[in-house]
């Protein structure tokens, strides 16, 4: 059974899609038509990250950087200091690739709410190949003290995220895609910093994904309907604090849990499922990411299924498990 709250026929060929970062783009300007202390800073990506149509409308509360990722979060955490709400992004490659350090000092360790906007993170950032292709961000955000992260399903969520990053008073990370990804909620699908959601309701396994692997978990799981498979796909779009009562819910309810990202399954969101579970309700549990390794080059379409992470990997691994807990 399907959420009420996804779009209708999601799952057929002509669904639409638009890249993540255009709903960023889109809940940056509305944040900063909320609140003249919303101001944005590049590192010389803006239209790569979407900043530009915040740019064209608030001029006086753009800075462009420049090639300087170490500088663009200490500026940012200095104007969060006096009072501001500062958006700083970049390629997640480079931010928090690059200057993980500072933003750990100067951001987290001072707990400013500074909104660090990580794009293009993922294998499905393509033919840029593995140096581009960030895999280890959530590891490393996640790892911080006082650090939100999220990883929006689509650019409509993108859109609600961000506006409520803009309100929320913690450190926050967001990562984004690059290519464009299939719109799966609505106007009315809610999002809350720290809640997951049941979009799709099952009984014998729980698939527990984030950010662009939401729509490959739903895909699967219908493909699992028509197999005798009754599957519960469970969208984490906040990775920290992850919503622990949500989970437990779920996997108490199917006895089997698999976890889906497109990002290092090593302290990924596979790793903070793992360490809650195997410390309050241990049971049978499949992660499925990048098992250690660097990304490749090529298109999106070729590189998740040979990375297996498509609908049919995913698939499979459910009735690999279901074998386990039989």
């Amino acid at each position: 059974m399907i959420d009420y709250h996804l779009v209708p026929d999601f799952l057929t060929d002509d669904i639409a899609s638009e890249p993540i970062r255009s709903g960023f783009g889109r809940g940056l300007v509305n944040a900063g038509k909320a609140d003249d202390n919303v101001v944005a800073l590049s590192a010389d990506l803006t239209e790569s990250t979407k900043m530009d149509d915040f740019a064209k409308s608030f001029p006086d509360r753009f800075i462009e950087i420049g090639i300087g990722e170490q500088n663009l979060v200490t500026v940012g955490a200095g104007m969060a200091a006096m009072g501001k709400i500062p958006f700083v992004s970049s390629y997640a490659a480079f931010s928090p690739g690059r200057n993980w350090e500072q933003i750990r000092t100067t951001i987290c360790l001072n707990d400013r709410p500074v909104k660090i906007i990580g794009s293009h993170a993922g294998i499905s950032v393509g033919a840029d190949g593995a140096t581009h292709q960030m895999l280890e961000d959530i590891a490393l955000m996640r790892v911080l003290p006082n650090m939100v992260v999220i990883a929006p399903g689509d650019s409509l969520e993108a859109e609600r995220a961000t506006l409520a990053m803009a309100v929320d008073k913690r450190p926050n990370y967001m990562r984004l895609a690059r290519e464009a990804t299939p719109i799966i909620t609505t106007t009315e699908t809610p999002f809350e910093i720290g809640k997951a959601y049941v979009y799709w309701y099952g009984q014998d396994v729980s698939i527990i994904s984030t950010g662009t692997m939401t729509y490959q978990a739903l895909a699967a799981a219908a493909m699992l309907v028509r197999e005798g498979i009754s599957a519960e796909v469970v969208h984490v779009p906040t990775i920290k604090p992850l919503d622990n009562d949500t989970i437990l819910q779920s996997v108490t309810k199917t006895g089997a849990v698999v976890t889906v990202e497109e990002g290092q399954i090593n302290g990924g969101l596979g790793g903070a499922v793992a360490e809650f579970l195997s410390e309050n309700y241990p049971l049978p549990l499949r992660r499925i990411g990048m098992n250690d390794r660097f990304g490749e080059s090529g298109k999106p379409e070729e590189l998740l299924p040979h990375f297996g992470l498509d609908a049919d990997h995913i698939s499979q691994a459910v009735h690999a498990l279901l074998e386990r807990k039989r």
